[in-house]
């Protein structure tokens, strides 16, 4: 057995572990990543963010063909399988473990692959499938283990007909239709997606409504265009059995309905991946759903043993996660660039997409704090014309008195990317952050940018005119 001395250690290699394991690196650290998988990236990679937003892209261009009256000069509308568009997500999946392997050896960072077990908090042992076990040694370690989605004991998730959003990446054939059980932001992202295949999808819904911790303007827009493209959403349901045959699957509601569909994906839950790597041996436990209890500096409740990323809960963005890894790698070596993680931008790859930063309507409401609105809709916009994606809008909310920026929502083609001015001028301060500097400011023309001085001069309007 060989047995190898470090000064971090971290298990798994998605986005909190590439993040402490770069951060500890370009401090001078010796560094060794521990990766279950035969290659680098971790589920973020290979069955989460990276390939079910390649799907959505190319989804989205086949809707743009479809539907531009310009193409119908180039042919007829066409249909495409769910195949043909996953081998688009394979090649950007093999890029990106490409790319994040020049990363490490650029590093000089020692990867591991094989099942990682704590010996004790200062020691990791390494079991491979083909060869004998390594134990390394380190001061530090961080758990970075990512997370999968949780699977019902009563649901048999071998049959071929039922999927989760891991197992749904193996899917041979295109159902024409499809059970997303689960609307969360991740049931939400595969049921645009199938329904941009013209897959007619049944979306449910346990709560009364989709993703509540949206603006309520933005969860009824995404409840409308799902619908609109074909989708039925059914709220406040919650699943009796789930039986599947050869000819489909019928899901029995606690309420009485009965659906059947060619197939079915499960979206209701994840669970951090913690069973094989023996906390037990340090004294440490995770809760019922596999994650581990981290205080605001990412440290657990044994000295030395770090946890970052989906594997400590919210916010389980791979966004958060690079950054709760890099804060976790700060905290250890003592570092001056340590911050919680607490303000992050809300990105849900729904077609149209969502990104939200800051406080909803309805929670300004009830803190009773005298805002705002100032709403700037694409299909105004002169460069959503131009790109002919003309659904959603930007939405400002701020204080009535000092017109502080206090919640930006927005709904559309790019929002994910337009979301991060507004962002990075909610930082500022002073007068900085308020409305007058989208007034003030000059934007470029035609830009999707330009929506929040549109916004914002629409904002002072509703105020000017009381």
């Amino acid at each position: 057995m060989a047995v190898y001395d470090y000064d971090v250690v971290i298990i798994g290699s998605g986005p909190a572990g590439e993040g402490a394991a770069m951060s500890a690196a370009k401090k001078g650290r010796k560094v060794a990543v521990v990766e279950i998988r035969d290659q680098l990236g971790g589920n973020c990679t290979h069955v989460g963010t990276i390939p079910s937003k390649a799907l959505r892209h190319s989804v989205k261009q086949i809707i743009e063909f479809n539907t531009n009256p310009m193409f119908r000069d180039i042919g007829e509308p066409r249909w495409f399988s769910f195949q043909k568009v996953l081998k688009r997500a394979e090649k950007v999946i093999s890029q990106q473990v490409m790319m994040r392997t020049s990363f490490y050896a650029r590093n000089r960072v020692d990867v591991y692959f094989g099942q990682a077990q704590f010996e004790d908090a200062n020691t990791v042992r390494i079991k491979h499938d083909q060869r004998g076990d390594d134990l390394l040694r380190a001061k530090n370690v961080v758990i970075a283990t990512g997370s999968r989605p949780y699977k019902p004991d009563d649901i048999d998730f071998t049959h071929p007909r039922i999927y989760n959003s891991d197992s749904i990446l193996e899917l041979e054939y295109t159902p024409r239709t499809l059970i997303v059980y689960g609307a969360g932001v991740i049931g939400c992202e595969y049921a645009s997606i199938f329904a941009g295949l013209g897959v007619r999808v049944d979306l449910i819904d346990t709560r009364d409504r989709l993703l509540s911790f949206l603006d309520d303007e933005i969860s009824d827009a995404l409840g409308y265009h799902l619908r609109n493209n074909g989708c039925t959403i059914r709220h406040n349901e919650e699943y009796e059995s789930v039986e599947a045959d050869d000819r489909g699957v019928v899901l029995t509601l606690k309420s009485g309905k009965k659906i059947r569909s060619d197939a079915f994906m499960w979206c209701n839950g994840r669970t951090g991946n913690t069973d094989n790597l023996g906390l037990e041996n340090i004294g440490l436990e995770a809760d019922g759903r596999g994650q581990i209890k981290v205080d605001d500096h990412y440290r657990t409740d044994v000295e030395g043993v770090y946890a970052a990323g989906d594997v400590v809960g919210w916010p389980s963005l791979a966004s958060a996660a690079i950054d709760q890894g890099r804060a976790a790698s700060a905290d250890m070596l003592n570092a001056d660039d340590f911050r919680y993680i607490d303000e992050v931008p809300t990105g849900i790859y729904t077609i149209p997409e969502i990104s939200s930063i800051g406080q909803t309507e309805m929670e300004l409401t009830a803190a009773k704090v005298p805002y705002e609105v100032g709403q700037a809709f694409f299909k105004d916009m002169a460069r959503a014309q131009i790109y002919g994606e003309q659904v959603g809008m930007l939405k400002i909310l701020f204080h009535r008195e000092t017109l502080e920026i206090l919640g930006i929502h927005c709904f559309g083609g790019h929002a994910s990317e337009i979301i991060h001015i507004g962002q990075a001028i909610m930082t500022q301060e002073g007068e900085a952050n308020t409305l007058k500097y989208f007034v003030n400011t000059t934007f470029n023309y035609p830009t999707m940018a330009e929506a929040y001085r549109v916004a914002a001069i629409a904002g002072l309007n509703r105020i000017a005119n009381i």
